[in-house]
């Protein structure tokens, strides 16, 4: 997938990308994204729209990344993470939890849209905090 942000998708840029993303929710869709937990059914209700339209990852991808940065905001500022580059190939970013798990929100949301329901980022999100996940999941989910 292919991604062009201005600014480039680097951890001092992931918030403004959320509060980018924050904007354009509330002017397309009167979504009021608040940067709590709960707000994540919002980003699965908006992506659920997307993947009905037969959107694919390539249409939206500077979307999905920023809906990614959104989730991820919320981990950085409910469970104590903090944007890091990632130590994978192909993952520009990751939030890394107190206990040196990562996370990959922006993966979670292009698996919402490809997958559907099948991918929960509720379910992920709860089980970070947890500190419970399947290993096959994600690093941390």
């Amino acid at each position: 997938m292919q991604v062009h942000l201005n600014p480039p998708l680097e951890p001092g840029n992931a918030p403004r990308h959320a509060a980018a993303i924050v904007a354009a929710a509330a002017d397309i869709s009167g979504a009021e994204l608040d940067y709590s937990p709960e707000s994540i059914v919002l980003v699965e209700d908006i992506v659920d729209g997307f993947r009905a339209e037969g959107v694919t990852d390539a249409d939206m991808a500077e979307s999905l990344v920023a809906f990614g940065c959104y989730v991820g905001e919320i981990l950085t500022r409910h469970a104590g993470g903090a944007w890091r580059h990632s130590r994978a190939a192909g993952v520009p970013v990751v939030v890394q939890l107190p206990d040196t798990r990562e996370c990959d929100p922006i993966d979670w949301v292009i698996r919402r849209l490809r997958f559907g329901a099948e991918v929960s980022i509720r379910d992920l999100y709860a089980a970070v905090g947890t500190g419970h996940g399947s290993s096959d999941e994600q690093p941390c989910g």
